[in-house]
């Protein structure tokens, strides 16, 4: 059964999908556009990504203290909102690298704040709905999740169909009803309850070990997501030789059994915890990432999008909920950290495979990304007995 309160929560859901569906559109289209597109090497992807990545982690720092300082969010959604409109219009415009550079990366940068945004008002909808958090964490990740089942698939259709700048005018055409529809729900009440003396060198502000050790833990793993995120749409294309829609059928399939997984987390983290499907999620990752890399049919490509969808549903929910489990009264800015985490993964991931592409082709990515996501079940083992050492030393 509905939880009696979830229905309050149906507008802010939907924001979050269309906002969502809005930047799905374009995070995992830039990289194929900038290459197949425009004709430029693939190490000139790592040039926008740490760009952008650079921008959205200042940005969501920056909102994220307002939030915890109880300001009013409905201005933070509609400033990410602006930012992805005039991105989308100036690449509708003048699709060329230098308008990607300047307008796109400042643009795509603001808009990526939208998410973190109102994943930061989670704990506060929770808490004055009566939902249990991690919950309300679960609905936010499927909503989210089923928006990128939706986006890609979208974006990569529209180029394949009607050409790659075709692209950016459907994403201003559905910016127009993020807009719309964040003027008909206005959440201008917004707000998280402000956490007050909360010292800066206790468990809450910036000396707290444990956040620390589970923001790199979703380092590593959010790497090696990152890694296979940024290369699949060319592998697919260039060296697997599939057709032009088919990095957008895998976004679906993947996203489609994220779902599942996320709605599933609420009932591991009770029975198991949340380390331990950690440890098992991160395990399948190293699995998954190998069977993406040894695609070399149609077929092939969806049975590994959907054990892609598998671990990173489960990850997506697990990890979220692990860093805020070690928030000590900053709800917002552990989110904070959790989401330019993310980012600062893909300003790594970003020169890494342009480089590697570039040198050894982009199969070889995806082999490195696996390794690296062996390397995160090693850090998630090392920050366990880390933690165990300081939960013994506390008083």
């Amino acid at each position: 059964m509905a939880h009696p309160h979830l229905k309050a929560l149906l507008p802010f859901l939907l924001l979050l999908f269309v906002g969502t569906v809005c930047n799905a559109m374009i995070a995992p289209f830039m990289g194929f556009f900038i290459v197949e597109g425009l004709k430029q090497p693939p190490w000139t992807i790592s040039i926008y990504a740490g760009a952008l990545s650079c921008l959205a982690i200042a940005i969501n720092r920056q909102f994220a203290g307002r939030i915890d300082r109880g300001k009013n969010a409905f201005p933070l959604i509609g400033i990410a909102l602006a930012g992805y409109l005039s991105a989308n219009l100036s690449l509708s415009i003048v699709p060329s690298l230098w308008t990607v550079l300047t307008f796109g990366v400042i643009g795509f940068g603001v808009s990526t704040s939208a998410v973190s945004t109102m994943f930061s008002l989670g704990g506060g909808l929770a808490a004055k709905h009566q939902i249990e958090n991690r919950r309300l964490n679960a609905f936010m990740r499927a909503t989210t999740s089923t928006a990128w089942m939706v986006g890609p698939a979208v974006s990569f259709l529209v180029a394949d169909q009607f050409g790659k700048a075709a692209v950016f005018r459907c994403c201003v055409l559905l910016g127009l009803v993020w807009l719309a529809l964040w003027w008909c729900v206005k959440p201008q009440n917004a707000t998280a309850k402000p956490k007050e003396s909360v010292p800066e060198n206790r468990e809450g502000g910036n000396a707290n070990p444990r956040l620390w050790l589970a923001a790199t833990f979703v380092f590593c793993l959010s790497s090696a997501h990152s890694l296979t995120f940024s290369t699949l749409p060319l592998f697919y294309v260039q060296e697997v030789g599939l057709p032009g829609y088919a990095p957008g059928t895998a976004f679906t399939v993947k996203t489609f059994v994220e779902v599942i997984a996320i709605f599933s987390t609420p009932f591991l983290m009770a029975r198991f915890g949340i380390r331990k499907p950690l440890m098992a999620t991160t395990l399948l990752a190293v699995v998954a990432i190998q069977v993406l890399a040894s695609v070399q049919t149609f077929p092939q490509m969806v049975a590994g999008a959907a054990m892609e969808g598998l671990y990173y549903g489960l990850y997506a929910s697990l990890g979220i909920s692990f860093v805020q489990s070690y928030a000590e009264g900053r709800p917002a800015r552990a989110t904070a950290i959790y989401w330019n985490t993310l980012m600062i993964s893909g300003v790594l991931a970003g020169p890494a495979v342009g480089i590697i592409a570039q040198a050894y082709g982009f199969r070889t990515v995806l082999h490195v990304a696996s390794l690296v996501a062996l390397f995160a079940a090693v850090v998630l083992l090392l920050g366990a007995r880390q933690s165990r050492v300081l939960t013994a030393s506390e008083p």
